[in-house]
């Protein structure tokens, strides 16, 4: 190389699930059928409606065009429709809810919006990794907080308020939890306003996950009375209606925070293509009984991937909201990465090692629910016949 590359990438390195499809890729090419569950890219379709909204609005001459940069009135009021009736809570669709493409956009834009160098930013472990990752290519200093099993995968406040927490300005939090599948209170939530509150810091909340196999009522933090001022929620239509290759995602708040991160997204990209904006809308409209059927099809598979642990000898939650199954291994597995290798080279079924969502899920292993159930049950029949 002529020119080296910027430093900030020596504390990113690449993606693990990029790294990983390149070796599922040369095992495919060496004429192994291998399955997938490792990363959660759904697999079902979205609604017919949503389909046929892309079908009629593309061909529209007058539809190829730049779009605004906060997406249209059409959309925006879409999602803040949709908040209401899914999460009680009323958004000023001019002013307190940005659409995005797709959420994983939204936690870069955030942190070029709030942090400068040297700013700390609470990132749970175990978490999405891309927390981390940005605050160091924003110059940021991740602060990791522990999440572990015996407080149900939710931070304890009270360890945290003995941190020094004075250049702290973002804390990111994401329930129901990846990859664990836990739930937050709307007790935790309200701590966690206070919490924010007192220290001035920006509570991030991702929410992808609350239509997914979630037997409690959907919860958003922005219910919580005071979140407005200290708290901000990622959601996407990624995971709940299907749609992740679309890159449709939002983040809803107060104004003052979504013209911050105006200000970074309409720098960076031009506008979502405009049917895909209708797509949305309609997809927006999905009724519960279509949302019923989606988890109908889900909870078959989680059934499958909970016989695929106990193949293996995990111990996990049976009834957790989300696309994955969270297992912890057994005491006689000393490396759980390796362990997951070679599950992959002799059975040629991926699973995903725990730890690259940080230290905390050194001792677990996780599992998606994004293929067939009958391709579930086909890697439980390689795994029961496998002697590792």
């Amino acid at each position: 190389m002529i020119v080296s590359s910027a430093d900030r990438l020596n504390d990113v390195g690449e993606y693990y699930f990029s790294r990983k499809q390149r070796e599922i890729s040369r095992l495919e090419a060496a004429g192994h059928d291998v399955i997938n569950l490792g990363i959660g890219s759904p697999d079902l379709s979205p609604s017919a409606a949503a389909v046929k909204a892309i079908q009629a609005s593309v061909e529209s001459e007058d539809c190829h065009g730049y779009q605004p940069y906060n997406g249209t009135k059409m959309l925006r009021s879409a999602m803040a429709n949709w908040y209401r009736r899914t999460y009680s809570v009323e958004l000023d669709y001019d002013s307190e809810i940005l659409p995005l493409l797709g959420s994983k956009e939204g936690i870069f834009h955030i942190s070029l919006a709030f942090l400068n160098p040297g700013d700390k930013v609470l990132v749970p472990n175990p978490g999405y990794p891309a927390y981390g990752k940005v605050a160091n290519l924003t110059g940021a200093v991740p602060l990791v907080y522990d999440l572990k099993e015996e407080l149900d995968w939710l931070p304890d406040l009270s360890v945290l308020e003995k941190e020094d927490l004075t250049r702290v300005k973002v804390m990111w939090v994401n329930y129901p939890n990846m990859p664990t599948g836990a739930v937050a209170t709307l007790g935790f939530y309200e701590e966690l306003v206070e919490f924010a509150q007192k220290h001035r810091i920006l509570i991030c909340h991702d929410n992808p996950y609350s239509l997914v196999l979630n037997s409690a009522a959907p919860q958003s933090i922005l219910s919580v009375e005071g979140a407005f001022d200290c708290c901000i929620e990622l959601n996407s239509l990624s995971k709940s209606h299907h749609m992740a290759g679309w890159r449709v995602g939002m983040v809803s708040g107060k104004q003052d925070y979504l013209e911050a991160i105006l200000s970074v997204k309409s720098n960076m990209d031009s506008g979502m293509f405009y049917p895909i904006q209708c797509a949305a809308v309609r997809s927006l409209e999905n009724s519960p009984e279509w949302h019923d059927e989606q988890n109908e099809i889900y909870r078959g598979r989680r059934r499958a991937a909970c016989e695929l642990f106990d193949c293996l000898h995990g111990t996990y939650e049976r009834a957790r909201p989300g696309l994955f199954v969270w297992a912890k291994a057994p005491e006689s597995i000393d490396n759980i990465s390796n362990y997951m290798d070679d599950i992959l080279n002799k059975a040629y079924v991926c699973l995903t090692p725990g730890e690259i969502f940080g230290s905390n899920g050194a001792r677990y292993m996780r599992a998606s629910l994004c293929l067939p159930e009958d391709r579930i049950r086909e890697a439980v029949k390689r795994l029961q016949q496998l002697s590792l």
